[in-house]
C-alpha cells in the first residue's frame, strides 16, 4: 500500500517558471513608472508633512502622560498580568489541556473568523496577544488626563486607526487563511495581490484606491438606476428627474428628493428590489429628484446659497410648470436634508410656503457633536483642506470617501487589503459598493461654507447667525409637518444629535429610528425583512429619553413614513406622464450627470 500524505506537511504547488518571471517583470516595470509618477506629484503640489495635524495631538498626549506616570504604570502592570495569563492559557493549550481564552473570540469581529485563529495554539496565541496589546494602547490613550476634547478624540481616533492597521490578519505571515492560500497556490495569490495592489497605484496615479467591488459588473442606467423617468429641467448644478408613473392615478401633491451632493442620487435607485424611489413611484408618487452635477474647476465659486437657489428653488419652479402644482411634499438626506433645512428657514422668512411637509433622513441641523467626522474639523486641517480645494476649484471625491472609510476602517479598509493584496482574491460585484467608489467632487466655495460655519461653529442652530442670498436663517421659524428618520448605528449623522432637530423646529414632528447605518438602515426595503425600527410620539428634549420610552417595529420604516405622507395632503390626480406638462423631456432617466466620473 502507498504511503498516505499528511496534508499538514504535502510539499506545496510551485508557479510555473516562466510564468513568474514575466508577472515579476512586468511588476518591476509598472511599480517604476507608478513611483516616478507619484513623486513628481508630490513635488508639483508641495504636499504638506503633517496635514492631518496629528502630531501636535499625539506630543501634547505624551506631554500629558508624562507628567503623571503613575497611569501610565497602572497600565502596563495591568497589561502584563494579562500577559502572564496569556502564556499560561498557551502553554496549557500546548499540552493539550482545555482552558478558556484570555480574550474570547468575538464573533462580530470578522478579522478573526477563520477556524485556524481558534484551533491552532500558534495563531490563538498571536490573535489574543494582539488584542491584548490594543486594549494596552487604547486603555493608556483614554486614561490621559487633561486634554481638552478635540485633542482627546483625535489622539483616541488615530490609536484605534494604528491598532487596527497594525492586525496580525493584515500580514501575510500571521494570517492563517493567507499562508494556506499561500501554500495551495505556489505563492500566485500572492503575486496576483501584487498586481491588484498596482492595478489600484494605477488607478489613483499612485494614491492607492482600493477597489471594493467589480466595476465592470454595473452600468449606470444600464443594470442600476433604471426607474423608468424623464430628465425635464438642467441647470449648471442639477439636473432634475421625473420619474414615469406606474399607477393610473397619482396623490395630488408631487414629491420632490434632495439627496446629498457628497455622493450620487442613485443610492435611492440602486436595482429594482431595493430603489426607494421605484418603491415609491409604485405608492402612487408622482416623484422628482435633484441629480447633482459633478462639478469641476469651472464651479468653484458656487457656494451653499448657489446650491438652495439652483437646486431646490429651481426644483420647485420647474416641478409647478410640470405638473401645475405650486406645494410639495419634500425628502433631504443627509447633506441634501441640511440644505433643506436651510432652504425652509429662508422660505419661512420670506412666507413661501411652496413645500407642503418636509421629511428629513439622517439629517444633521446641530453640529454640536458629530462623532468621529469631528477629528478631521480644527483650523489647521480645514486652513490646508481650504488651501489645497482653492488650488485646484475643488476637494477631490477620493478625499471624502477616504474620510468615510476611515471611519469604519476595518470593514472599508482592511479587509479588502486582505482579500485584494494578500489572498488575491478578485473583488465580488456589489451594488451598494460600486455607489460608495462612484464618488463626487465638491466646489472650493461651497464646501469651504459648510464645513465652517455648520462643522466647525454649528451656526445653523443658531438663530440668525446664517445668512443665506440676504436672508438670515432661524431653523426655529419651520412650521410645516416634518419626518426624521435617524439610524442607531449611523457613524456619520449620529443620531442623538440629529434628534436636536426636533428641539428646533416649530411645527407638527415624527421621529423614527432605524437600526443599522447611515446607508442600510435607509435603504430597507419591507420585502427585505432585515432591520426594525422604534417609534415614540412624544418627544422628549432628550434623545436617551425618547428611546427609552420607544417601541420596536419589525421590518422597514417606509411603510410608516408612507402612512404619514399620505395623512399630509388626500386627494388624487391622473398620473403625470413626464414630458406631457409645460417641461418637455430632455433626456431619459437617470440623465447625463451622473454619468460623470471622478478621474
Amino acid at each position: 500500500m502507498a504511503e498516505q500524505q499528511n496534508p499538514r506537511t504535502e510539499a506545496p504547488n510551485l508557479p510555473d517558471p516562466a510564468a513568474f518571471s514575466r508577472t515579476m517583470a512586468d511588476i518591476a516595470a509598472r511599480s517604476q513608472r507608478i513611483v516616478a509618477e507619484w513623486l513628481q506629484r508630490q513635488h508639483e503640489a508641495d504636499v504638506a508633512i503633517d496635514p492631518l495635524n496629528i502630531g501636535s495631538a499625539f506630543m501634547e498626549m505624551m506631554a500629558r502622560l508624562m507628567a503623571n506616570p503613575a497611569s501610565l504604570i497602572e497600565a502596563q502592570i495591568g497589561f502584563w498580568q494579562d500577559y502572564v495569563t496569556l502564556w499560561q492559557h498557551s502553554t496549557r493549550r500546548i499540552m493539550g489541556i482545555e482552558t478558556q481564552p484570555v480574550v474570547p473570540p468575538d464573533p462580530r469581529d470578522k478579522r478573526f473568523q477563520h477556524e485556524e485563529w481558534k484551533e491552532n495554539e500558534i495563531f490563538d496565541f498571536i490573535r489574543q496577544s494582539y488584542l491584548l496589546s490594543a486594549r494596552f494602547v487604547q486603555d493608556v490613550v483614554r486614561r490621559v488626563d487633561g486634554l481638552d476634547p478635540k485633542t482627546a478624540q483625535k489622539v483616541d481616533f488615530y490609536a484605534r486607526q494604528f491598532v487596527d492597521a497594525m492586525s496580525p490578519s493584515n500580514f501575510a505571515l500571521t494570517n492563517p487563511q493567507v499562508l494556506r492560500k499561500t501554500a495551495e497556490t505556489g505563492g500566485e495569490n500572492l503575486l496576483r495581490g501584487l498586481s491588484n495592489l498596482l492595478r489600484d497605484l494605477e488607478a489613483g496615479r499612485g494614491q492607492l484606491h482600493i477597489r471594493m467591488t467589480d466595476a465592470e459588473a454595473f452600468s449606470v442606467g444600464g443594470n442600476i438606476a433604471v426607474t423608468p423617468g424623464k430628465v425635464v429641467y438642467r441647470n449648471e448644478l442639477m439636473e432634475l428627474i421625473q420619474y414615469a408613473p406606474a399607477t393610473t392615478t397619482a396623490h395630488k401633491t408631487p414629491l420632490v428628493i434632495f439627496p446629498p451632493w457628497i455622493n450620487k442620487f442613485y443610492i435611492l435607485d440602486l436595482r429594482p428590489k431595493n430603489s426607494f424611489i421605484r418603491w415609491a413611484v409604485e405608492q402612487g408618487h408622482t416623484v422628482f429628484v435633484a441629480s447633482w452635477v459633478n462639478p469641476d474647476e469651472r464651479l468653484a465659486e458656487k457656494d451653499f446659497a448657489d446650491y438652495m437657489k439652483l437646486g431646490v428653488f429651481a426644483a420647485l419652479d420647474a416641478i409647478e410648470q410640470a405638473t401645475g402644482e405650486r406645494q410639495v411634499n419634500a425628502i433631504g438626506y443627509c447633506l441634501g436634508g441640511t440644505l433643506l433645512a436651510a432652504t425652509l428657514a429662508v422660505m419661512a422668512r420670506r412666507r413661501d410656503s411652496r413645500i407642503k411637509s418636509a421629511t428629513f433622513l439622517v439629517t444633521l441641523t446641530d453640529f454640536a457633536d458629530v462623532g468621529e467626522l469631528g477629528v478631521f474639523i480644527d483650523e489647521e486641517q480645514l486652513a490646508a483642506l481650504e488651501d489645497r480645494m482653492n488650488r485646484r476649484g475643488y476637494l477631490e471625491g477620493s478625499a471624502m470617501a477616504t474620510t468615510f472609510n476611515m471611519l469604519r476602517s476595518n470593514d472599508l479598509i482592511w479587509s479588502f487589503v486582505v482579500n485584494n493584496y494578500l489572498l488575491g482574491n478578485e473583488t465580488f460585484p456589489f451594488d451598494l459598493l460600486y455607489w460608495n467608489s462612484d464618488s463626487t467632487r465638491m466646489p472650493a466655495a461651497m464646501h469651504s461654507f459648510y464645513l465652517r460655519n455648520m462643522y466647525q461653529r454649528n451656526l445653523l442652530s443658531q438663530a440668525d447667525a446664517i445668512t443665506l442670498d440676504g436672508t438670515p436663517v432661524d431653523l426655529r421659524r419651520i412650521k410645516v409637518p416634518v419626518y426624521f428618520l435617524s439610524c442607531r448605528e449611523d457613524h456619520i449623522a449620529p443620531w442623538a444629535s440629529t434628534y436636536r432637530a426636533t428641539q428646533l423646529m416649530a411645527g407638527p414632528k415624527r421621529f423614527v429610528l432605524a437600526a443599522s447605518g447611515h446607508i442600510a438602515g435607509v435603504i430597507n426595503p419591507p420585502g427585505s425583512g432585515k432591520y426594525n425600527h422604534f417609534v415614540n410620539a412624544t418627544l422628549p428634549a432628550n434623545a436617551e429619553d425618547w428611546f427609552a420610552g420607544a417601541t420596536e417595529v419589525a421590518g422597514s420604516w417606509w411603510p410608516d413614513w408612507q402612512r404619514w405622507i399620505a395623512a399630509q395632503g388626500r386627494g388624487e390626480v391622473p398620473a403625470r406622464t413626464p414630458g406631457d406638462g409645460a417641461l418637455p423631456a430632455l433626456a431619459d432617466a437617470p440623465g447625463d450627470y451622473v454619468k460623470v466620473r471622478s478621474a
